[in-house]
Order: C-alpha cells, then sequence, then structure tokens
C-alpha cells in the first residue's frame, strides 16, 4: 500500500458512499411510488409455483430466447452482472492492496475460472447487444425498428458502464497475474486462458493494478449513481424489477397474461355491477381514469419496461401505421406516473400540472395517451406473448377503455352501434332472434334445438342422451360466410355420430366484444344471462358432462375462460379440437384429399390466447391438405384486425390489417392465382381475411385463385358424404318422459264464507344489474336504457300477449323507472317473454308487499337479465264447494284485480347520479354537457 493506492482507494470508498444512498433513495422512492396503484392481493400466491417459475424464467431465458440471438446475448450479461458483483466488491480491496482477494475462495482454482468466464462473458454478451441496438437502429426507415421511441443515451450509458466492468473484470485479473509473476508463479492455462496471456503483456506494476481497480469501482458506482436519480431508467431498473414482475405475474401457473381479460378491479376484489351499482359505491373503482387507479401491480409493470421493443415489433398496429405501440404506451404511463408521484406522495407543487393531466386525451387536452392510440389495439396478445419481463399490456389497456365508457362516455362512434345491438338484440348484427335458426333451414337434415320438437315428435326439454350442446354464436348463425362453417360443423358431427342439440333463439351474444371494448357492465349482463339459460339446460347433469362445442374462437375464450369468472363453468372445446378427436377415433374417416396449397392462419383467440396450435394443422394433415406456412404463424402469427372490438370499427388510419394480413397469405400462395386456400378456425378472421381477398381481386393482379375457407370445410369435402335421413337419425335422441305429477284429492266440503279476493302482490322488478338514478347502459342514447315503451319485446322473445285491461287508477303516480327501466312488458335481451300477469289471490291479506328489487328495474312483469322468468298466473281460489278449481282459459285476462291504487306501495327514490359515481359523473353513452 502506497500513497497512490491509498488515495485512489479511500476516493473510491468516498463516492461510492454516496452512490449508494443514491440508489438506496431512489429504490425507496420507486417502492413508495408503486404503492400508490390499488391492492391486488391474489398476486401473492401461491409461492412455490410463482418462485419456480422466476426461475425458470430467469436461468433458461425461456422468455428472452424467442429471439434467439439476443437471448444467448442478453444471458451471458445478465450472469455477468449478477454474478460479477462479487468481484466489483473485490475492488474495493484491491484498490488499496491489488493482491487483496476474498477470504477462504479467493485462492480457490474454480473462483479464479469464474472470474475468467464472467468477464469474457459479459464482454461478449455486452458487445453483441450493442451491435445489435445498432442495426436496428431507427434511422431510416424508423417504423421497422423495434427501438424507435426508445431513449438513447440511458441505453449507451448502461451499456458503457457493463462493458468497462467486462473489461475491468479482465484487466484487474490479468495485472494480479503479472505481479504474481515477478514472484515466480504462473498462471493456469485452465483457469486463466484469455487474462494469463494479456498478463505477459503487461508490467508488474503494483499503481497500475490499484488504477484498474479504481475505474473498476467508479463505473460501477456512476451506475448505482445515475440509476438512482434517474428512476424512469427503465434499461437499467428492469434488472431488479424484473424479478417481482415475473414473481408477481397474473397467472399462478406461470402463463402469460392472455385468455380471459381481468376482472375489473376496484379495492383488491373484482367488481361485480349488480352489487357496485345497488351500492353507493362512491369509493368503488371503475377501470382506470388515474395513474393510481392501476393496481400496484401495473406500476410495476411500468417500471420494469426495458424499452427493448419486441411488443412494439409484433404489434399489428404498429406494423400498419397506427399510433399504437405498446412499448411506447407503457413508457408514456410509466413517465407521467412518476412525474405525478411527488404530488401523489408529498403535495409537491411542481409536479401538480402533471397530475392534473388526464390519463385518456387529445392533443388539446393533453392528455397522456392520445385516444387514437388507445382505441387502436386488437388485444391479439402478440405484446403479452413477447415480453420478456411478463408486462400485461392488454390489461391495461382494457382498464383504460371501460374507465372511458363506463365513467366518460368517450368512445368510437361506432361502438354506440354495437352496444345498441347487444343491449336491444343481443346480438352485434342487430337481427332477430328467431332467425338464429335460418341456417337449419338450408340444411338437407334436422338438427335438434332446446324447447323445440324432435324429429321423432318428442319435445327436447333436457339435455338427456346427448353430448354437446352447440353453441352456435351470432356470427354463425347471421353472417352468411360463417353460416358454412356452422353447416359444415354440424355436418361432420352428424356424420361421426355425435349427439348435439343447439339452443336457437335462446341463445345471446358471449359479450366478448363488449368486455375488451370496455363496456364491463353490459358483458356482466350477456353473460348472466347466458349462464341462466346454459345452467337451466344442464340442470341435472354431472359437471363433467356439461360439455359446449364452439366454432368461433371468441366465443370459446369467452365461455371457456371468463364464464367461470362470473358463475359458469363449462368443458368448452373448439370444433377444430373436436373434429380432431374424431379423425383419430375413426368416427371420421377421411377418403379424399383436397388437391390445392392451403395456408393456415392462426386465429389470436385460438391459438395465442388458448395455445391451440397444432388441432386445427393436424385435422388438415388428415384432408390431405399441403399446409404451406406463412412466415408469421404459430405464436407469432399475424392478427386479422378483428380483435378488441375492431370488428365493429373502421380502420381511418394507415394500412388496414386485414389487407397486410392477406397480402402475406398471397406471397406465401405465389400470388394466390393457381387455385389455393386460406384456412382459419375462427368466423371473425374468416370475414376480415375474405374482405381482403376480395380487395386484392378487386385490383385485378393477385388472388384471383384463392378462397378462404374454413377447416372444418376442408375435412367435410375429405369425408364421404351421408345421406340426410341417416344424419338425421344419427341426430335423434329418444329422451324419457318425466313422470307427471299425480292430481292432488279434492278437500271435503266445508261451506264457509267466501272471502272477498286481496290485492295481488305487486310484481319484483328484476334483479339486475342495476344502474341507479337515471343512468344508462354504455352506448344508449338517452337516460332511460334499454327503455322499449309498451309492449315492446327482446330479441327472440316471443311477442308478449294482450296485456289485461288495467282498473283505472289516475291518482296512482307511477314510480320512477330506474337503471335501464323497462316500460311495460318489456324484457332484457334475450330474455324469455314474461308470462301473463298473476291474478289476485283471496289469502293474501297478511303477506307483506315484495320490496322492490333494485337494478334494471324493469316495470310490470318484466325481468332483469339473467333473473329468472315471472311464475305462471295463478289462478283465483274457487269456493270450497268440494270441486277443484276450473281452469281459466289461456286467451283470458283478468278484468278485475281488486286492489285500490292507493294500497300500491311507492317505491324507494333512487339517488341521482348516474352509475353511482362521484361529483358530476355521467352515465355511459352519455356525452359531457
Amino acid at each position: 500500500m502506497n500513497a497512490l493506492t491509498l488515495t485512489l482507494g479511500t476516493i473510491g470508498a468516498l463516492i461510492t458512499v454516496v452512490c449508494w444512498a443514491s440508489m438506496i433513495t431512489g429504490a425507496a422512492r420507486i417502492v413508495r411510488t408503486i404503492r400508490l396503484g390499488q391492492p391486488a392481493p391474489d398476486r401473492w400466491r401461491p409461492f412455490f409455483p410463482r418462485f419456480k417459475q422466476m426461475l425458470v424464467e430467469f436461468l433458461a431465458h425461456t422468455r428472452m430466447n424467442k429471439f434467439r440471438t439476443v437471448g444467448w446475448a442478453h444471458w451471458l450479461v445478465m450472469i455477468g452482472f449478477l454474478a460479477g458483483m462479487q468481484f466489483w466488491f473485490e475492488a474495493y480491496g484491491q484498490t488499496f492492496k491489488p493482491e487483496w482477494a476474498w477470504p477462504f475462495i479467493g485462492d480457490q482454482a474454480w473462483f479464479h475460472l469464474g472470474d475468467e468466464l464472467l468477464g469474457i462473458a459479459t464482454i461478449v454478451g455486452i458487445l453483441a447487444l450493442i451491435v445489435i441496438r445498432q442495426l436496428n437502429h431507427p434511422r431510416v426507415p424508423a417504423r421497422l425498428s423495434r427501438f424507435s421511441g426508445s431513449r438513447f443515451l440511458p441505453a449507451y450509458v448502461i451499456e458503457a458502464i457493463v462493458l468497462s466492468e467486462g473489461i475491468g473484470m479482465v484487466l484487474v485479473k490479468a495485472g494480479v497475474l503479472a505481479l504474481e509473476r515477478e514472484q515466480g508463479h504462473h498462471y493456469s492455462k485452465w483457469t486463466d486462458f484469455l487474462s494469463g496471456p494479456i498478463s505477459e503483456l503487461l508490467p508488474a506494476n503494483t499503481n497500475m493494478v490499484s488504477v484498474f481497480a479504481f475505474v473498476k469501482l467508479i463505473s460501477g458506482a456512476m451506475f448505482l449513481l445515475l440509476v438512482g436519480r434517474n428512476l424512469t431508467w427503465g434499461v437499467a431498473w428492469h434488472r431488479f424489477a424484473a424479478f417481482p414482475n415475473i414473481y408477481f405475474k397474473r397467472e399462478g401457473d406461470g402463463t402469460v397474461a392472455l385468455g380471459a381479460a381481468k376482472p375489473m378491479m376496484s379495492g383488491g376484489k373484482p367488481v361485480d355491477m349488480e352489487s357496485a351499482l345497488e351500492d353507493d359505491a362512491e369509493d368503488t373503482v371503475f377501470g382506470a381514469g388515474k395513474f393510481e387507479d392501476f393496481s400496484w401491480k401495473g406500476i410495476l409493470d411500468f417500471t420494469t419496461c426495458t424499452e427493448c421493443g419486441r411488443c412494439q415489433s409484433q404489434c399489428p398496429a404498429w406494423n400498419t401505421g397506427k399510433p399504437l405501440s405498446p412499448k411506447l404506451l407503457i413508457m408514456s404511463l410509466r413517465d407521467h406516473g412518476y412525474a405525478k408521484a411527488p404530488y401523489l406522495l408529498n403535495s409537491d407543487e411542481s409536479a401538480k400540472a402533471e397530475s392534473e393531466r388526464p390519463l385518456v386525451g387529445g392533443v388539446e387536452a393533453n392528455g397522456v395517451i392520445d385516444p387514437e392510440v388507445l382505441w387502436s389495439c386488437t388485444t391479439c396478445g402478440a405484446c403479452v406473448e413477447q415480453c420478456p419481463v411478463d408486462i400485461e399490456h392488454v390489461d391495461h389497456i382494457i382498464d383504460m377503455r371501460r374507465y372511458q365508457v363506463l365513467i366518460e362516455s368517450d368512445f368510437p362512434s361506432e361502438l354506440a352501434g354495437l352496444f345498441k345491438n347487444l343491449e336491444n338484440k343481443g346480438n352485434p348484427w342487430g337481427q332477430n332472434a328467431k332467425d338464429r335458426l335460418n341456417w337449419i333451414s338450408e340444411l338437407d337434415f334436422d338438427v335438434p334445438v332446446f324447447g323445440k320438437a324432435a324429429p321423432n315428435g318428442q319435445s327436447i326439454a333436457t339435455f338427456e342422451g346427448y353430448e354437446y350442446l352447440f353453441w352456435v354464436g351470432c356470427a354463425g348463425a347471421y353472417e352468411d360466410r360463417a353460416k358454412k362453417t356452422t353447416k359444415a360443423v354440424a355436418e361432420l358431427l352428424a356424420t361421426a355420430g355425435v349427439k348435439f342439440m343447439v339452443l336457437g333463439q335462446d341463445e345471446t351474444c358471449t359479450g366478448d366484444s363488449a368486455r375488451r371494448a370496455g363496456n364491463e357492465f353490459l358483458f356482466q349482463q350477456l353473460a348472466q344471462q347466458n349462464i341462466e339459460t346454459l345452467n337451466s339446460v344442464f340442470e341435472g347433469v354431472e359437471q363433467r358432462k356439461r360439455k359446449i362445442v364452439v366454432t368461433c374462437a371468441h366465443c370459446f375464450n369467452a365461455l371457456n375462460n371468463e364464464y367461470p369468472q362470473v358463475g359458469g363453468t363449462y368443458e368448452v372445446v373448439h370444433h377444430t379440437q373436436l373434429l380432431n378427436r374424431l379423425v383419430r377415433a375413426k368416427q371420421l374417416v377421411p377418403v379424399a384429399g383436397v388437391s390445392q396449397d392451403v395456408t393456415y392462419h392462426d386465429p389470436c383467440y385460438l391459438g395465442r390466447h388458448n395455445k391451440i396450435y397444432n388441432a386445427p394443422r393436424e385435422l388438415m394433415a388428415a384432408s390431405g391438405s399441403t399446409l404451406v406456412e406463412m412466415p408469421r404463424h404459430g405464436e407469432r402469427s399475424m392478427c386479422c384486425g378483428a380483435g378488441g372490438a375492431r370488428m365493429w370499427m373502421e380502420e381511418q388510419l394507415g394500412k388496414r390489417i386485414n389487407i397486410d394480413r392477406v397480402d402475406e397469405a398471397l406471397d406465401t400462395l405465389g400470388g394466390g392465382n393457381s387455385p389455393s386456400k386460406i384456412a382459419t378456425g375462427c368466423p371473425f378472421c374468416r370475414v376480415m381475411l375474405t374482405d381482403g381477398v376480395t380487395a386484392r381481386k378487386d385490383g385485378g393482379e393477385v388472388g384471383q385463385g384463392v378462397e378462404v375457407v374454413d377447416v372444418a370445410q376442408l375435412m367435410l369435402d375429405a369425408v364421404t358424404r351421408v345421406e340426410p335421413a341417416e344424419l338425421t337419425r344419427n341426430l335423434t335422441v329418444v329422451q324419457t318422459p318425466k313422470p307427471e305429477a299425480e292430481p292432488a284429492k279434492p278437500a271435503p266440503s266445508t261451506p264457509e264464507t267466501p272471502q272477498a279476493p286481496e290485492p295481488a302482490k305487486p310484481a319484483a322488478a328484476g334483479g339486475g344489474l342495476a344502474m341507479k338514478g337515471m343512468a344508462k347502459a354504455p352506448g344508449a342514447p338517452k337516460p332511460g336504457g334499454l327503455g322499449l315503451k309498451g309492449a315492446a319485446k327482446a330479441p327472440g322473445a316471443k311477442a308478449p300477449g294482450k296485456p289485461a285491461d288495467p282498473e283505472p287508477a289516475a291518482d296512482t303516480p307511477a314510480a320512477p323507472a330506474k337503471g335501464l327501466a323497462m316500460k311495460g312488458l318489456a324484457k332484457a335481451p334475450g330474455a324469455k317473454a314474461p308470462g301473463k300477469p298473476a291474478e289476485p289471490q283471496p289469502d293474501a291479506a297478511d303477506t307483506p308487499a315484495t320490496k322492490p328489487a333494485k337494478g334494471l328495474a324493469m316495470k310490470g312483469l318484466a325481468k332483469a337479465p339473467g333473473a329468472k322468468a315471472p311464475a305462471e298466473p295463478t289462478p283465483p281460489q274457487a269456493e270450497s264447494n268440494g270441486e277443484p278449481p276450473a281452469e281459466t282459459p289461456p286467451a283470458e285476462a283478468p278484468t278485475d284485480t281488486g286492489a285500490p291504487a292507493t294500497d300500491t306501495p311507492a317505491p324507494p327514490q333512487s339517488k341521482p347520479g348516474g352509475l353511482g359515481f362521484k361529483s358530476g359523473a355521467k352515465a355511459p353513452g352519455r356525452k359531457n354537457p
């Protein structure tokens, strides 16, 4: 130890004290900022599966290796950074005394080998990453670079520090070996194979080694100082935040945050819209309208983003000229949150202006996220699939959409029509429910319909004897191209002898588009209604036999992954899965092959969201198709552009996504002018791809010989067609008739004085998803919700019978309709028509009036979505003369209620405020005043 080494060692120690203080205070500020978010108690357990997944992703680099060159280079840098920290701490001693080493292990051969390998790995890895960054630099053209929009100064600083650390490890070790050479020790060619030869080029100088150690120490200290002062340097902070972010991912089994959308959460609990709107829930958070509305895991997501741009490189919106980049969206939320945090934490007035910025707003509103960015997302999940640190982009986008729809009523105008059709008709097209069965009339054989008569004349009242409920879906029932898929699947199942039935007009949209457009209210309304219908079909059927087959990837995802969130659990299979099983079981035997080239488009909600890649391809192979894969297929498949409710919105910016995908398919098929096919397994994809092919055919250059088909159609062309009569027999099920109840014996005649009939109990209003006050459903034109006047009816329901003539009640004020009140005999979308009004009963004198139900308070006998239909009318009890009561003719309406108007209890007054929101909030769908 001399004056120089003592000086360098002292200066290095003092500098690092300041740097460590910067790092520690910076980390504390990050923790405090993350804690501003909403609770997320479901992220902590189960411990062992989560911890195991974190170790697997860390050690095996399973996510990073999706980009192979980057994968191994990043792994080398990561190991060099983490394991090499011990050699950085060793520099403290080496600055004072170059020969200093860790006690006990410093002279071990394995320790010397580790030092050598880590130094080399760090240098090689960071040089590879530097080259990759430069090769992908957003110079020209910027859109093709995944680093477009990333900040390069932090990246260059971190790369320089890492490179200097790697070089420092090698040079310090080589200098120490040079000193040992003077003492008669020779390096080992096994543990010092690089630093040993370098040591022979260096002089044996103590001061030189101390300088090397000092530079190594200071470069690491600069990392601590700069990172601690810059909390938004994700390229640095992800080294620490990635571990908890992977551990706290949404799915406890380690899978990525795809499939079901995250339930709308408030206070760490899922929001049940019915309960939230019935209660005066002023503190309920409906989506994300402010930075602090995100959960703490969401803020951790923003903090962890390393700006690598993998999500951006795979995003269909970004690749077709839209303003959305998942990376830039997360960066914007991160920068805004950390700029706003001082005001939230310490009431720092310097951050007040940032805190007042709206989360979503245009340039004139100085919003953090532009509306065009928010609504460009197709929710395809490519960003989530590719993110190496498990950021949940789609969940955050849906949360922001929820706030815009439910609170701000600010959404693209096209969605207003979608919401209205779903509310009023139960399907996005606004078609009548009775038309859901039109596709059956186009078949040559009979398809069993629940609640209808079977070909054998027996009414199908139960699921007994059937294997599957065929969920046709809105597209499969109404869209002409999708109906071809429906008919093909029905014929294939009948050919294989699979007993199935359909719901017909009792089926309603699953609500997938509504949920991904942010209308959680409408989704829950539709889901509860469908669950009630399905449970009535499966009544008495054990859980493992409640099987549903679907042709729509979006219906499949909703029924399989999202309905369990609201109480509906079934075994759901996609038609490609079921048909593939039938082929394997030899129930479907292809006899002819498709003699054309076929390329397959992976639907996002079948592939990425549900990991179903093999079944469609195996089915195509069985049909004899020659599969030619597109460059982007499997988990990297390009979206068709229909997801995230984009099916119902126009593309005003950039190239149309479906055109981009069709161009890729046509290139794969050599231009598509010779006979060839594009196959898919989703009706949304089929519509988008067909429109794209038509557009290219109209250009007259390419695609003239291309046809877009479903995989089921390929299989139908490959099997021997069966006679219609046999198909009908294959689907016919003989059900055991239910035993009729024995008639009650008449009571002995006892003369007694007949009592005047008391007024019937007022019918309880439906307990739907209540909106208090004058709130309305998103997209509805004016308060009053689904105000179907008079005898209006819901889609598919039979027209209500002629209403009974009411008694004059001029002095009785009409109870104000609450929520989405439906007047008269109107009913909820897709619900069954209400029964006749109940007639007065004589024994109701002591019966208290039913408490008016909250929710979608529908007057009269209408019912809320998902609620059970009103009971059948009860005829007045006959006088006790020993004879059974006479039947009431079904067409007759009661002529006298016997209820004075003044005795009708007034319903409780509703509170103003739309959805029960705070000060000035408005109902969904209504424009700001």
